[in-house]
């Protein structure tokens, strides 16, 4: 029988594959956009990923250091960019969530490493923060003037994929140990609807090349 897990795992990877492939595909037509840097954002993503996976089968090195010292932060510092400074054209609000989200590897690694009352600290405390973007973001794409337009900007899409995925799971990493040892069919559901809004999110990056106009604004 077909694990239904391995089956989303390897679905959320070729979901990354295709946004990345996607963005290569739109290189040309976003060169002069600041896309272009979401796109190579995506391109990293999924060779990391690719890195992780298969590269790590021949070469030992830790993957959670990998990840949590990499991965996780240029992530949230790419986000706060494109959401603070690209989107909402605050340069103060991008400098300043990614100042306080480094500031927060300080009570992580001094408590929360050998303390997991909550799993990931410096994950939870970066997901805080781009919740608040996302809520900026949904504000402003509400009292644009371009509303009944939604679905030829860019941000619409992205906006979604990164609240189904980063704010959907949220809870799932930071009470992720908890969840585990004393509610293990939550665990269990959360686990799925993690790898779907995976799956989704890149999708809707995928699509927001696809159907996002270059020059919505």
């Amino acid at each position: 029988m077909i694990d239904f897990n391995f089956v989303l795992q390897t679905a959320m990877t070729v979901s990354e594959g295709i946004a990345a492939f996607t963005a290569i595909l739109f290189f040309k037509k976003i060169k002069s956009s600041p896309y272009l840097y979401f796109a190579i954002y995506l391109i990293f993503i999924f060779c990391s990923e690719m890195f992780a996976t298969f590269i790590g089968n021949y070469i030992s090195f830790p993957k959670n250091l990998f990840f949590n010292y990499l991965i996780i932060p240029s992530e949230f510092i790419f986000f706060y960019w494109l959401y603070g400074y690209q989107s909402l054209q605050n340069k103060k609000l991008f400098l300043g969530f990614s100042v306080i989200f480094l500031l927060a590897y300080i009570p992580n690694e001094l408590y929360f490493v050998k303390n997991k009352h909550i799993f990931s600290f410096n994950y939870t405390f970066g997901s805080l923060l781009l919740t608040l973007l996302v809520i900026m973001e949904y504000y402003k794409q509400i009292n644009s003037e371009n509303i009944l337009n939604f679905a030829k900007n860019k941000m619409f899409y992205i906006n979604l994929g990164v609240t189904l995925f980063y704010i959907g799971t949220l809870p799932f990493w930071t009470f992720y140990l908890q969840l585990l040892s004393d509610y293990r069919e939550v665990w269990d559901m959360y686990l799925v609807y993690f790898r779907f809004s995976g799956i989704m999110m890149y999708l809707l990056f995928a699509g927001s090349f696809i159907w996002g106009k270059q020059n919505y604004s």
